[in-house]
């Protein structure tokens, strides 16, 4: 039976998270479930009789590409005890997440999960995450900073810092506050906090030594001695052979760090993207596609956009610089035929969030007013 989760299921569920994870995905889940944001029904599980035999928890986000926010929800915590694998139970709860997800108002979910597994529930992977490099050159030292582990006093500082970064990028996801909550209070990493003269100027998250390797993430550092300062006290809690560092750079503070960084491994890992209603995302993205076709060569063509996915195509028109309203048609397998173009249904997370998105999507190339235009 599948049901959402119980109080009397607490021990039951961090054993199997535990057992098929590791043990601060237990604390992890214990942290969601008992805050006021997420709550008990965030999570479900699968029963035989008294016995939890799966569990998965839905989380909300929040996306933005460009100024546009997009409510997003996020999947964690997925595990089914070994004598029960098989039996479609993974399955049914990516249902009740996507059901849930549904909502709650959410128009793309994404996660994090084991390579491959999830794109039999249609998702794609589409938005790259910062892989973890080798130290390899002396850091810096601290210099006249000080760096601590963060208390729930500095989240707004440690969420402006976030922020100032992560504005400088056209798809982000920034932390919710119950997030921040969650990852001061969390066993499996620990969040630092650089001061200078009494004023926050960095951030990063960082795991324990005991994981066999320390890696610090998510830096945010106002300038290149703060982010080397981090860096710096890192270096302190572990050696060298056991430090890495992931670092997205694309900023000053963050592209400081490249000198002491090895590069990068050459297979990205990325986020999983699920893309449930492909017309709705695209209605509630029009502001930013609007902007970027006012912004671009074609702001003062008319034309119209054909895309197919095969099963359905939309079709949006472009005039005044602005891109009107996606309007959903049948099936179309030639759309070349038409002046449109094919996007295979699995890559639609990858055109809208993917590292090529990042050059500017839409990719319009009219001909004339009266022909279709193209992505």
């Amino acid at each position: 039976m599948q049901r959402t989760t119980r109080p009397s299921d607490l021990g039951q569920i961090a054993a199997l998270l535990a057992e098929r994870g590791e043990p601060a995905d237990a604390v992890d889940h214990q942290l969601v479930v008992e805050d006021e944001d997420a709550g008990w029904n965030s999570c479900a599980v699968v029963v035989d009789g008294d016995r939890v035999v799966s569990t998965a928890t839905l989380l909300d986000e929040t996306l933005f590409l460009g100024d546009v926010l997009i409510p997003a929800g996020q999947v964690e915590l997925v595990a089914t005890d070994r004598e029960y694998e098989g039996r479609g139970l993974v399955r049914a709860l990516m249902q009740w997440a996507h059901d849930r997800s549904a909502s709650r108002g959410h128009l793309v979910q994404v996660m994090i999960g084991i390579p491959y597994f999830y794109r039999q529930f249609g998702y794609q992977y589409a938005i790259a995450i910062p892989q973890a490099r080798d130290v390899r050159a002396n850091p810096p030292s601290a210099g006249d900073h000080m760096v601590r582990t963060a208390e729930a006093d500095d989240i707004g500082a440690m969420a402006e810092l976030q922020d100032v970064v992560q504005r400088r990028y056209d798809l982000r996801m920034p932390h919710s506050p119950a997030c921040w909550r969650w990852l001061l209070a969390r066993d499996g990493s620990s969040e630092l906090i650089v001061e200078r003269d009494g004023a926050a100027v960095a951030t990063g998250r960082i795991t324990p030594p005991e994981d066999g390797e320390v890696v610090l993430g998510e830096i945010a550092a106002a300038d290149p001695a703060a982010a080397g300062a981090l860096l710096g006290y890192a270096s302190t809690t572990a050696d060298a052979a056991t430090l890495k560092v992931m670092e997205r750079g694309g900023y000053p503070a963050g592209d400081a760090l490249e000198r002491y960084l090895a590069p990068p491994p050459r297979q990205a890992a990325r986020y999983y993207v699920r893309v449930p209603a492909v017309t709705v995302l695209l209605e509630h993205l029009r502001p930013v596609l609007s902007a970027r076709l006012a912004d671009s060569d074609f702001a003062e063509q008319s034309g119209e956009i054909i895309v197919s996915f095969f099963r359905h195509h939309v079709r949006m028109t472009l005039a005044d610089g602005k891109v009107g309203e996606p309007q959903k048609g049948g099936a179309m397998q030639a759309p070349a035929s038409v002046g449109g173009a094919g996007v295979a249904p699995d890559l639609t997370g990858s055109l809208l969030f993917g590292r090529k998105a990042s050059l500017g999507w839409p990719k319009l190339t009219p001909t004339s007013t009266a022909d279709r235009t193209r992505l």
